[in-house]
Order: structure tokens, then sequence, then C-alpha cells
């Protein structure tokens, strides 16, 4: 699953990097993303094919909710049923978008004894992590409209799976047109999109145990600058990832 994630980039940067042009939403980085809190989200307009950058909030209100209290458990999506499922299934056709992270963080699921460890993991070349997402447009009672988010997961990896038998879907750049509607594609096609991550194009490493409190937010609990290629040592692999 992906219940935290860091995004260090500017929302200009990442603008650049996406081909975003037009306005651009003021979301200040975060080392410490959590549910309910805005997050980057790449979408296209559905009438003009641009690409636009947006903050929404994440955790999806489906449309047809009473009230936005349930989105906090809607962070992940599972992508082997997001076709089906009544919360979902209606974004997966017409509203899929990429969050736009710099990494997400995992705690072990068998740690020692009084806690858990938690990882970092990023692009191992410093890449930004375009993360697969489903977006909705929820209508509150007083008319406002809440735009929020939530992130598809697939299977682990196999080297990461003692990690967490979860991952996020990461998207390569061949899959963004498919994925956002720029080409069309089958459902048949989006699936096949939705597959592990190689382990090979991933960086992993112990972080802060401050990372579990969502009032820490600074560079220091991924004690690395996240945007550089890691150097050689730092990415071994703790022994339940060999």
């Amino acid at each position: 699953m992906c219940g935290r994630y860091y995004q260090q980039r500017s929302s200009g940067e990442v603008a650049r990097l996406f081909g975003v042009s037009g306005a651009i939403p003021k979301l200040p980085p975060s080392f410490n993303r959590a549910p309910t809190q805005d997050g980057l989200v790449l979408r296209r307009h559905p009438e003009t094919g641009a690409r636009h950058l947006d903050a929404l909030r994440w955790g999806l209100v489906p449309r047809w909710a009473k009230d936005a209290s349930g989105g906090a458990r809607m962070i992940n999506a599972r992508s082997e049923t997001v076709a089906e499922k009544p919360a979902y299934r209606d974004a997966f056709r017409k509203r899929r978008a990429i969050a736009i992270a710099d990494g997400f963080y995992e705690w072990e699921q068998h740690g020692p004894k009084g806690g858990k460890q938690p990882f970092a993991v990023a692009m191992a070349d410093g890449a930004p992590m375009p993360l697969a997402a489903l977006w909705e447009g929820w209508r509150a009672p007083d008319g406002t409209i809440l735009r929020s988010f939530t992130i598809l997961t697939t299977e682990a990896a196999p080297e990461l799976a003692g990690l967490h038998d979860r991952m996020p879907v990461i998207l390569p750049p061949e899959a963004w047109d498919a994925w956002l509607g720029d080409t069309p594609a089958d459902e048949a096609a989006l699936h096949d999109l939705l597959r592990p991550y190689p382990r090979q194009g991933l960086a992993v490493w112990p972080v802060s145990p401050r990372v579990g409190r969502v009032t820490e937010d600074d560079a220091g609990l991924i004690g690395r600058d996240p945007l550089a290629q890691p150097p050689a040592g730092l990415d071994d692999p703790p022994p339940f990832l060999e």
C-alpha cells in the first residue's frame, strides 16, 4: 500500500518536467504527505487535451457519497479490481491521473518487537516518481466542489515483498499518454500498465521513525538528498529484501 509519500520538487519544476502549461498550484513541497492533505496531481483536460497540474485532496470521495468523511479510508485502490468497484469504476474509465511524488514510505511488515522500521522507496536515478491515480469531484451540500484522488496499488515486486506485499503503481514515461487518455486504450491495455515496478529501478533505504508522526516534515526524515542518484553502498538491500 502507500500511506505516506514525499514530494520535494516545487510545483514549477514538476510542471516543467511533465510538460504542463498554464496556471500552477502553489502547493509547497512536503517530506511527509499524509492522507486528507493536498497533493500534486497531473490530469488531462477532456476537451482541450492539455495537461493540468492541480492540488487535489488525497483520499477519494465518490460523487455519490453522502459526505466527505469516507475519503480518508480511500487513499489506495487495488488495481486488480478498480474497474469493478462502484467507488472507482467510473473514474477508471474517465478520470485517470498521475500523482506526483519523489518517493514513498513503507513500514516493514515483520519488524523487530517494539516497532517497525520505516523505509523510503525512490527512483534509483533520482527522477520523479509518477504514481497511477484516479480523481473525482464531489459536490458538498453548500455547492462547493471537492476534488480528490486515490493512488492505485499492485503486487509488490518479489524483492520488495518482505517490506510489504503491495506497492503503488509507478508509471514509466511510455505509459503516461495511454493512462492520461492522450492516446486511446481499452480496459485490457490499461490493466496491463498496472504492474509492479522492477526492483532494479528503485532505491530503498531505512529512514527515521519520526516519519510516523504526521506533524514531522523536514528533510531529515529521509537522511539523504532524494533528488541525487544513491551513492555506492547506500542502496544495499536489508536482509529481508535480499
